[in-house]
């Protein structure tokens, strides 16, 4: 079973449309035999975890020993990986068959950069890093427009307009 590590915001509730997104996400990975794995705390995190759990997908959380007194794995993570710190957090996160990255923050930000990074490196084979939604679109041009990226740096990156695109992104 491919492993999916889902990036995305921890701030999200479960009232907003991108949490809703994410539950429909994970329903929807957990139903294509996707082990789904997350940060393994609130927001959209939790959301994605609570839609492939429902869906009776394989749930995995990757948290830090040094957040436990401020956060908490959400209750529908199985599979808890605890690490010393955010960096190895953030190395098995990157061990996934592909990465999907939801609306997020600062963090979320950081994850897709460092895989994406991982790509151009040649650090790691190449799998799909699929972008959801149209802020997506909008800070990869930001980022054209004030870094060096070429075409070729573009191209490791997939974007689906919403979450309902993302299984058709995730083959070959």
């Amino acid at each position: 079973m491919s492993r999916v590590t889902v990036f995305g915001s921890s701030q999200a509730i479960s009232t907003e449309p991108a949490y809703r997104d994410a539950v429909r996400l994970g329903r929807l990975l957990a139903q294509a035999g996707y082990t789904v794995v997350s940060g393994g705390y609130a927001g959209l995190m939790e959301a994605v975890s609570r839609g492939a759990a429902e869906a009776g997908g394989k749930v995995v959380g990757v948290t830090v020993k040094l957040w436990a007194a401020r956060a908490q794995p959400n209750p529908w993570v199985a599979e808890e990986v605890v690490t010393d710190h955010l960096f190895e957090r953030l190395a098995l996160l990157t061990q996934a068959d592909a990465y999907v990255a939801l609306h997020g923050g600062a963090g979320t930000l950081g994850e897709v950069a460092l895989a994406w990074n991982l790509f151009q490196t040649e650090s790691i084979p190449l799998r799909p890093l699929v972008l959801v939604g149209p802020e997506w679109r909008r800070i990869v041009r930001c980022l054209e427009g004030g870094l060096r990226l070429g075409p070729d740096d573009l191209r490791l990156l997939r974007f689906a307009a919403t979450v309902d695109d993302v299984l058709g992104h995730l083959g070959p």
